[in-house]
């Protein structure tokens, strides 16, 4: 099965299951923060979309605990940024419909939540198709630890 063909059923899935509670369990991300000595207090989140986990919630759990919150625009040339955000910060609606903060402020995340529509059978992110992340991620390793 390929990533387009996982896609579609997965999204079938989703849809059709949508009023199932998904969550994060906060505590065991920050045994890990902990554990991996991750001194980082800048996350990257994402504003659940097409019946993704909300992590919503655990991006202000986070924010009780002092960290800074950012979330990602969407630029042109299929690029993104992650931009200085608080739960009590307004967002505007980008053109795919994903709402994004209305700040200007760019922030590197050292820590970094990763919307996923599923996972292949060698357990390889599956993502939406359009690499946002991957050109993200390869950018970010060049400007910090992360």
């Amino acid at each position: 099965m390929n990533k387009s063909d996982i896609r579609k059923k997965i999204f079938k899935v989703r849809k059709k299951n949508k009023l199932k509670k998904s969550f994060i369990n906060f505590e065991s991300i920050l045994k890990i923060l902990k554990k991996e000595k991750n001194s980082g207090k800048i996350i990257g989140g994402y504003y659940p979309y097409n019946y993704e986990i909300d992590a919503i919630n655990i991006l202000e759990k986070f924010e009780k605990y002092k960290y800074k919150i950012s979330l990602p625009k969407i630029k042109r040339n299929y690029r993104m940024d992650f931009f200085d955000w608080s739960s009590k910060d307004p967002l505007t609606i980008n053109r795919y419909g994903i709402p994004e903060p209305i700040s200007n402020k760019v922030i590197y995340p050292n820590i970094l939540l990763v919307p996923i529509v599923a996972f292949d059978k060698n357990f390889n992110r599956v993502g939406y198709g359009g690499g946002f992340y991957d050109r993200y991620i390869k950018k970010i390793k060049k400007k910090k630890k992360f």
